[in-house]
């Protein structure tokens, strides 16, 4: 049940994430997806790209169009936060970086990994599970690059602000290793996963209540993202050796000890 509610939440996610930028596009005519920095702006090409999240978002919800909606959506994720993003900002310990490079870049690799494929190819397998173990890491030194302003976005409700955002810092760092080397990875999933609903709830979901922001609404999205696709991740490490176990096997359990009731 996990692993489903994850995709779910992945999936309506990117959807929302799609009906922004097409919303956003036509309501203010702004350039809301990068573009190539030698070439000039390109507002439309948020309308196609708008609908690519939209289909994608979509087609992970229904086992026919699984695999093509997967593979599509990573490499475009992949490209916004390479091609469009890198170029933009070389510091690699920036706020820039980690939120429009390694989000997008985290994300796409939860597309490749959490959808239950079962014939990924294995170099991209093992390439989505080492930028996402170092997406992590860099999310966890953050906290501690800021550690005043994360400690800031605490609610005022909550305890010992600056406790939880040295811990979730560690958590991060923690999960990262765990995904670069193949320890303890499906504990480091749910983990993450948790950390991110956490998130959603206490800090990202109450502003938008208040307040119809886009770039709010674009971290509510992109959180329940991230959430989803962690957990969604957690279903697909139970069925894996080289996941859950380190062992480097890529067959599902279901060929060695029969299906999984």
């Amino acid at each position: 049940m996990l692993g489903r509610f994850g995709r779910l939440l992945f999936s309506l996610a990117i959807i929302g994430i799609g009906v922004e930028t097409l919303i956003c596009s036509y309501v203010s005519s702004h350039k809301v997806v990068p573009v190539i920095p030698w070439l000039p702006a390109i507002p439309s090409l948020a309308y196609p790209v708008g609908t690519i999240f939209i289909l994608c978002g979509a087609g992970l919800l229904f086992q026919r169009t699984l695999m093509v909606s997967s593979i599509t959506l990573g490499f475009v994720m992949l490209l916004s936060g390479l091609a469009f993003d890198v170029p933009r900002h070389s510091d690699l310990m920036s706020a820039p970086w980690r939120t429009n490079v390694l989000e997008p870049i985290a994300i796409g690799c939860l597309a490749w990994l959490a959808s239950g494929l079962g014939d990924i190819p294995g170099w991209l397998h093992r390439t989505s599970r080492y930028l996402l173990a170092f997406a992590l890491i860099v999310f966890g030194i953050a906290h501690f690059q800021v550690l005043t302003f994360i400690a800031s976005m605490v609610p005022g409700w909550i305890p010992w602000h600056w406790f939880w955002t040295v811990f979730f810092g560690v958590a991060f760092i923690a999960a990262g290793v765990s995904f670069a080397t193949g320890f303890l990875q499906r504990w480091a999933a749910l983990g993450v996963g948790l950390m991110f609903a956490l998130w959603t709830v206490t800090i990202h979901l109450p502003p938008v209540l208040v307040t119809p922001d886009p770039d709010k609404w674009s971290d509510v999205f992109i959180v329940v993202a991230l959430w989803g696709g962690f957990w969604a991740l957690v279903h697909d490490l139970r069925d894996r050796k080289d996941l859950s176990l380190g062992t480097g096997s890529n067959q599902p359990h279901e060929e060695a000890n029969g299906p999984i009731a």
